[in-house]
């Protein structure tokens, strides 16, 4: 993509993701090549088996490209090139397929832990008034352990929104929830995500989750 061309894309809409350019190697070997605008609001769904380089492209979009792997090319996020910028310091929120709660902090805890500084009278505010909007109301003391597998989703998902990130990654979020479960759970997540025009890239194994996304599927092929 040329820069007046990503340049028009982020005037379009304020918010946007945009991989430029991208070569993905594993030691020679070319996993994927990608050049991708994903506007604020938009969930971009990538498709293919274990090994085609899905988790890698989150890896390198996350700045945390394992040992082995390689990568040319750039990100900018909201017009701002970040490709060289510490992983801490990207502001993209990363959903995976686990929770992953600390045990030892509450319900508020975990989701305050990546809460930008704010007064503490407004920070319990700002958990109480979004567990209510996920259907979590008065549960901030809760431990996470005693939370069903739906309810730990959502407290993942609004540790993940408070943290105020400006893009949102999602590794598998839904795989290890049941049918009716995982429809809920979506839903919740992809409604979320448009609400804050977040520009999003989903990983997933699962073609009902690509469809219910509503945006463009990229699939991969498995790389010998």
């Amino acid at each position: 993509m040329q820069k007046h061309e990503r340049t028009s894309a982020a005037m379009a809409n304020t918010s946007s993701l945009v991989i430029e350019q991208l070569t993905l190697k594993r030691q020679q070997q070319v996993l994927l090549s990608l050049n991708e605008t994903i506007a604020g609001g938009d969930i971009l769904t990538v498709m293919g088996p274990s090994g085609s380089g899905k988790s890698t492209l989150l890896n390198w979009l996350t700045g945390m490209l394992p040992k082995g792997f390689s990568a040319s090319g750039d990100i900018y996020l909201n017009e701002k090139k970040i490709t060289d910028i510490a992983s801490h310091q990207r502001q993209i929120g990363l959903l995976y397929q686990d929770p992953l709660l600390f045990p030892h902090l509450t319900v508020a805890g975990n989701i305050s832990f990546a809460m930008p500084a704010e007064a503490k009278a407004q920070r319990k505010a700002t958990i109480s008034q979004a567990l209510s909007q996920v259907g979590l109301a008065g549960l901030e003391q809760r431990c996470p352990q005693s939370l069903s597998g739906g309810q730990q989703a959502r407290v993942a998902l609004l540790r993940v929104l408070l943290s105020q990130p400006k893009a949102i990654l999602l590794d598998e979020p839904f795989s290890k929830l049941d049918s009716q479960l995982r429809q809920e759970t979506r839903q919740l997540v992809f409604e979320q995500i448009r609400q804050h025009k977040l520009p999003a890239i989903m990983v997933t194994h699962d073609q009902s989750d690509a469809d219910a996304a509503q945006g463009k599927i990229i699939s991969l092929f498995s790389v010998d």
